[in-house]
């Protein structure tokens, strides 16, 4: 959602990221798909309930995404931020590899024998304990399952990952061997309340 150099450039902490023009057409266009969704599936808008991260970009997106959607019932969960990278944030790769030597090569050690999941970030965290506050926040939307029939996430990369993670009970070693969503795009987790779950991917014809 936002340009990775200019991010570097301007050193931004994570949170006030910004959405670029380019971002908010993306949010836009996933905006129509959810949309398309609930009319073609005939599900109820006043029976949803959208969460999002505190960070500046999730907000600005969850607003373009719910101007098309109005969804009335919105809440912000500190549970649902990104990834902390600790000192590996706003730099590029190469820096961090002249910057950490010892450090890229342990992360490196772990990256090449499917340890992602376990990787803590110097002043950072670990893949696995952002698993840990999403499974917290997934204790959490429980409390929501009788009043709302969908409930809507709008957050980052890893958490989202580890979201699917957990309801899935997917392994650490599945973590390392599958890619991030893609920015602002859409997934969809039927009966996730039960032993019938399933995703669906929504993409943009």
């Amino acid at each position: 959602m936002q340009n990775t150099y200019e991010n570097y450039k301007l050193k931004l902490p994570d949170h006030k990221v910004y959405l670029t023009e380019k971002g908010k057409e993306q949010a836009n266009e996933i905006g129509i798909i959810l949309n398309d969704y609930f009319e073609e599936n005939k599900l109820d808008k006043d029976s949803s309930i959208m969460f999002n991260s505190p960070y500046l970009r999730t907000r600005e997106t969850s607003d373009i995404i719910n101007e098309i959607l109005d969804i009335k019932i919105r809440k912000e969960d500190y549970l649902l931020i990104e990834h902390q990278y600790g000192l590996f944030s706003d730099n590029f790769l190469q820096d961090n590899r002249k910057m950490y030597p010892d450090y890229f090569e342990y992360t490196t050690r772990f990256y090449k024998n499917e340890g992602k999941f376990y990787v803590k970030y110097p002043m950072g965290e670990s893949p696995m304990d952002v698993a840990i506050r999403t499974r917290m926040f997934l204790e959490e939307l429980k409390k929501y399952y009788n009043d709302y029939e969908n409930i809507l996430l709008v957050s980052h990369g890893t958490t989202l990952k580890t979201v699917e993670m957990n309801v899935f009970n997917y392994s650490p070693e599945w973590y390392s061997q599958t890619k991030h969503m893609r920015n602002c795009e859409a997934r969809v987790i039927e009966n996730w309340y039960n032993d019938n779950k399933k995703m669906k991917i929504l993409r943009k014809e």
